[in-house]
């Protein structure tokens, strides 16, 4: 026999049933709404932050009974729009603060390592350190490499790994962050660089993803296997 469940008869339940906890023991329906709820919450937890969850509840529960809204669809943009702006605001605020305490941490690394044995600083401000010298022929601006690499965070967070995957890269030398199209023409085939990339020569205010925030100097470890022809 084939078992439909009713989401709306699960939503329209009393807010007082689930009060307590919800186990393995419960009754189905339990559940499967907690279930629900539960998954729902946690692929939107970045929405739902700062909302009135039980004000959320009360109106998911009215459209699942196809009951009407008690305020109106223009009311409703209007003040979905308003919380927008104002979530947006509030995280440009946040991302500001975060860039300028990283743009801090990174000067002040930059300013001991560049104190640090065999450490190196170019005029744009990239420092780097031999790790291995190469004999081969060195990279233009224009060239094709295949390349190793590995890239961390100032905490040591690696965030990237061609190492880790076993198979190295190929791209042209302007097709990356400015401090690998600089450092990459310091090296010889055969040599492994260690790089300290200011912000300005990798990110930038912008950042990378969800690991690369603003601001962030990063540390790449880099193998110039070839100059292709």
């Amino acid at each position: 026999m084939k078992i439909q469940f009713s989401l709306a008869a699960l939503l329209l339940c009393s807010s007082s049933l689930y009060a307590k906890e919800i186990t393995t023991k419960s009754t189905q329906a339990e559940q499967v709404g907690y279930s629900f709820g539960y998954l729902i919450g946690r692929s939107n937890i970045d929405a739902l932050q700062g909302i009135d969850l039980d004000a959320f509840s009360q109106g998911l529960k009215a459209a699942a009974a196809g009951q009407n809204a008690s305020i109106s669809d223009e009311e409703m943009a209007r003040v979905l729009s308003q919380f927008k702006r104002q979530s947006e605001a509030k995280e440009l605020i946040q991302l500001k603060q975060q860039a300028d305490e990283n743009a801090k941490i990174g000067q002040a690394f930059l300013k001991e390592n560049a104190k640090k044995p065999g450490v190196k600083t170019t005029k744009s401000g990239l420092q780097y350190v031999v790790l291995q010298e190469g004999k081969g022929k060195s990279p233009t601006a224009n060239s094709n490499v295949r390349v190793h690499y590995e890239g961390r965070l100032l905490d040591g967070t690696v965030f990237d790994s061609s190492i880790a995957r076993t198979q190295p890269v190929v791209f042209r030398t302007t097709q990356v962050i400015t401090g690998w199209t600089e450092g990459l023409q310091l090296m010889k085939e055969g040599a492994k660089y260690r790089f300290f990339i200011p912000a300005e020569l990798a990110y930038g205010q912008v950042g990378s993803g969800d690991v690369i925030e603003p601001n962030s100097t990063l540390i790449f470890d880099i193998e110039l296997i070839e100059v292709i022809k």
